[in-house]
């Protein structure tokens, strides 16, 4: 999953919960929660895929943990006691919520990490480095029917239904002044 479908489909996952739970509504910064999506991705693609590509070869290592997500939570209840302060909550659960999206389970070297070793398994992907880069952009201008792309379909389509939204309502608020 790329970029659109992490944001999209994590905010559509918390508008869901919203309805169920209406007091996430008030408690969850969506900016981080977004950041939160992104994550695991920014701690690992540039580590695993551009620095260190020719050792470590792979873009799931530490940020597509179970264990980055728990300590995510464990610094979310840190911050919270100390001063009321949900914003490292709203990272754990679009962090976790990435790895669930990414269906890391499917890798559980990576998932469980590092009760099964400390290394991570390397991609079988050819290319690493700036290559990796080049061929990522490639490939986003390439549609074809993919679970990926699918996921990009549905998460441009989730974060314009927002975006739709969130501007009516400050065009009704400001209406109304």
């Amino acid at each position: 999953m790329l970029l659109f479908g992490h944001l999209g489909i994590t905010l559509g996952i918390f508008i869901g919960l919203g309805i169920i739970i209406p007091r996430l509504k008030s408690a969850i910064d969506l900016r981080y929660l977004a950041l939160g999506a992104l994550l695991p991705d920014l701690v690992d693609k540039p580590i695993g895929k551009v620095i260190f590509a020719s050792t470590f070869s792979n873009g799931r290592m530490i940020g597509h943990t179970l264990l980055f997500s728990f300590l995510l939570v464990l610094a979310g209840i840190h911050l919270y006691q100390k001063r009321r302060d949900t914003r490292v909550f709203a990272l754990a659960f679009g962090s976790f919520f990435h790895i669930l999206e990414d269906q890391v389970w499917g890798r559980p070297q990576t998932f469980l990490w590092p009760l099964f070793g400390w290394g991570f398994p390397k991609d079988s992907i050819d290319y690493t480095g700036l290559e990796y880069l080049i061929k990522m952009l490639e490939s986003s201008f390439k549609p074809e029917f993919s679970q990926t792309f699918i996921s990009e379909i549905m998460g441009m389509g989730i974060i314009v239904i927002f975006a739709v939204s969130w501007i009516k309502k400050r065009l009704s608020k400001y209406s109304s002044e």
